[in-house]
Formats: structure tokens, sequence, C-alpha cells
């Protein structure tokens, strides 16, 4: 799928769920019709405890797509600037605000009119004022070189058709010292070509996971440094049965090749105080 194509898909499966989000309705783009109702979703469910959801508004938690909880693990510090790409809802925005409050400022940036609406009535709705959401692609962050102290980010990067691009702006807007700390859906080892890209369908929406060994290559191709990852929840075939036998694949068959190699990890890295410069 091109780039191009990629983004249209990304911006229709997003406006959807703000559309549904907003009518009172949760929803995942990965998920069969079957199951959208009763029982939780493998990816997005229970990625933030109870406390985290009384923060923000419902709809705000409906509308989140997302795969972890990066502000849980960000260590957010009040003062601070923090960059959401790819925000949604608001969700993370405002659990981030919460923390860097009063002196810090949460930004979220979203490509998708529908979502970007929802989280400007969720921002009304909790009553945060520092809190700005930003119209934009997260290829090109419209912020200004070494602006914000933090990064985060909650499986939308896996979305994008150009991440050296987007890990390169993420890079540019960190001040030197700052900390790029995201939640994304990663591969790890070997997988069929034909069967990664169903799971990679099922895990992500559209296909386009990175595994870790691209991710720290990538990460420091665009200058970043002390690069971590670590998983944060495991999929299994059997999570995904019913999204593969519609697509004609066997789950059975392909239980050993796909077990335990698609995950959600946060992926830590830390831009020099010193050296390679923003660009």
């Amino acid at each position: 799928m091109s780039e191009p194509n990629v983004k249209e898909v990304v911006r229709e499966k997003y406006s959807q769920a703000a559309i549904r989000a907003k009518s009172g309705a949760g929803w995942c783009c990965c998920e069969p019709a079957s199951a959208r109702e009763g029982s939780g979703d493998p990816i997005t469910s229970n990625l933030y405890d109870a406390a985290q959801e009384g923060e923000v508004p419902d709809a705000a938690r409906k509308a989140s797509l997302g795969c972890g909880n990066p502000t849980a693990l960000a260590e957010l510090k009040p003062g601070e600037i923090v960059l959401d790409l790819g925000s949604g809802g608001g969700i993370d925005v405002l659990l981030s605000a919460r923390r860097v409050a009063p002196t810090g400022k949460a930004y979220g940036l979203d490509m998708t009119d529908e979502m970007l609406a929802l989280a400007e009535e969720n921002k009304r709705e909790s009553g945060l004022t520092n809190v700005e959401f930003l119209k934009g692609e997260i290829e090109n962050i419209p912020l200004e070189p070494d602006f914000v102290d933090v990064v985060v980010s909650n499986c939308v990067i896996n979305l994008s058709g150009d991440k050296d691009r987007v890990l390169r702006e993420a890079f540019r807007v960190l001040k030197p010292g700052g900390r790029f700390a995201i939640s994304d859906v990663v591969v790890r080892g070997d997988v069929p070509p034909e069967i990664r890209k169903n799971m990679e369908l099922w895990v992500g929406c559209v296909a386009g996971a990175l595994s870790e060994t691209e991710y720290r290559e990538k990460l420091a191709a665009a200058g970043f440094e002390s690069v971590d990852i670590e998983a944060t929840r495991v999929y299994n075939v059997n999570n995904a049965r019913e999204f593969l036998r519609a697509n004609g694949i066997d789950g059975d068959a392909i239980a050993p090749q796909v077990q335990g190699k698609f995950v959600s990890a946060f992926v830590r890295a830390v831009k020099p105080t010193q050296g390679k410069a923003s660009g």
C-alpha cells in the first residue's frame, strides 16, 4: 500500500472512530463487527487504570485506539512540555497535561478533523487550560526545533508510511536531553510475509509495524541514543483467530510462526544534550 493510500485509510478509520466515540460507542478498527459489543478488544482494553480513566471525559476513553499507556511510563514532571503524536480523542494529552501542571503544557497533533473536534470537546469538559490541539501530520510537526521535553505517541507511528521522517521530526522538536517515550506495535523475529501482513492488519489496522532491530536502527539514524524497547503486551494467534479466518488463514496452521512475535512495546530514546544538531 502506497503512503498516500495508507494515510487515507488511517484518516477514514479514525474519522469513523471519532464519530462512534462521540455517539457513546467504543470502537476498535481491528475488531470484527461481531466482537465490538461484549468482550473487550485484546489490543485496546485495560490500558488505563480506573484512576486514570476517571481523570478524562468518557468520550476520550472511548476514542482511544492505542496499544499501550505511554503517559504511565514516560515519567512526566511538572513544568515539562509534552507532544502527543496522533493524539486522537485526546486521552494521553489530557493525562499528560495533569502530570505537567501547573506550569507545563501538553500538545496533541492529529490530522483527522473529527478527532480534533472530539478532542476539543474533551478538553472543554476536562476544564484543563494547559492543553493545545494542533492539526497536522506526524511527518511534518508544526512546532519549532528544540521546543518540547517529551514526545509521546500511542500506537500511531506504525501507521505512518514514512517512519524515518516521523522519527527525524520527533528528534527535531525535542530539546537537547529530551525524551522519546512511545507505545507502538513491534515485530519480533521472522514471520512469512503474507502472514505478517495479515497479523499487522489485525494488530495495527494497516500493515507497517517495524521489527525491534528496525526500530533501533531508525532511531539511531535519526540521532537518538539510549534506545530501549520493552514489551508490554504479547499478542497470540487465538486473539486474531476470527480475523484470520475471515481472510482465509488457518490459525492453527500458522500459530507456531506467529506466537510471541507481535507485541505492544514501550519504546524509549533520548536526544543527546550535545552533538548531532536538529534537522
